[in-house]
């Protein structure tokens, strides 16, 4: 049972890591998947532990930045905004266009899931989004905590 449990976490650790690395070029939450991948990864591998602090802070870094100012939380808005509309468009799936150039089937690969995994991405990006101007939005302190933990973090990491 114990083995099962092991081969069980690893893999759901490895896909978890590559969906994430897909995900940074796709749509989807790539840094975040990246991240649950190295920690899921880290329960049975020292080098996924070693890697895991420096991808965190990034990410954390990255949230902070996205609510530092109100225009880069409406761009932010917008973005979460884009994503249903295009989740919402791939559902619906309207005919091609004639002026579309290219194959058939480039014309919304994917289909109707293709449009949720959007809609997913869009609802994980506006929690992440309203996390984050909790957290950091007008709080110069807990951003600088962060940098500070950030640095730490990649000095331990080159140490390695």
């Amino acid at each position: 049972m114990k083995a099962a449990k092991r081969v069980g976490l690893e893999a759901l650790g490895w896909l978890l890591l590559v969906a994430g690395i897909a995900g940074l070029i796709l749509p989807g939450p790539g840094l975040l998947m990246i991240f649950a991948g190295l920690a899921v990864l880290s329960q049975q591998y020292e080098w996924a532990e070693k890697r895991l602090d420096p991808v965190k802070f990034r990410a954390l870094k990255g949230a902070a930045e996205s609510v530092e100012t109100v225009p880069r939380t409406v761009m932010s808005c917008a973005g979460v905004a884009f994503l249903v509309a295009c989740g919402v468009f791939w559902i619906l799936d309207p005919a091609q266009p004639g002026w579309w150039p290219l194959p058939d089937w480039t014309w919304l690969p994917g289909g109707m899931w293709a449009g949720i995994t959007l809609i997913l991405s869009a609802g994980i990006a506006l929690a992440l989004i309203v996390y984050s101007w909790r957290r950091f939005h007008g709080k110069p302190e807990a951003v600088e905590q962060l940098e500070e933990e950030r640095r730490r973090a990649d000095e331990k990491f080159k140490a390695l």
